[in-house]
């Protein structure tokens, strides 16, 4: 899910600050109570309302592929899906699964090969 943008954050300590409702805070912009109070306790903590990093670390192997599949790509673009998987692990020594390099293929703007 997609954090809450800053200016609605802001709006909404700002009338928590003026004093108004909570409830009806929550009621005019759509939002559980909760938020208010998190957003409240993480303005408290940190001195920001700003929406935290998440957390995890990076992935790598989205990286490692936007970054040299494209050449791969040119080289065989014929090739099944499975073969592009197993070309890339002959050439990287990494596995990759069908779904994750089919999902690299579309963001580099690569279709699925149509032959006549």
């Amino acid at each position: 899910m997609k954090a809450y943008s800053c200016d609605l954050r802001e709006k909404v300590v700002a009338a928590v600050d003026r004093g108004v409702p909570r409830q009806r805070i929550a009621h005019e912009f759509d939002l559980d109570p909760s938020t208010i109070k998190r957003w409240l306790r993480l303005r408290r903590e940190t001195g920001t309302i700003a929406p935290r990093a998440i957390s995890g670390r990076p992935a790598r192997l989205k990286m490692l592929l936007d970054a040299g599949l494209e050449v791969q790509l040119r080289a065989a673009p014929d090739a099944t899906i499975a073969e592009q998987c197993a070309a890339w692990e002959a050439a990287t020594g990494q596995p990759v699964s069908p779904t994750t390099m089919r999902r690299a293929t579309r963001r580099l703007g690569w279709t699925r090969k149509k032959r006549v």
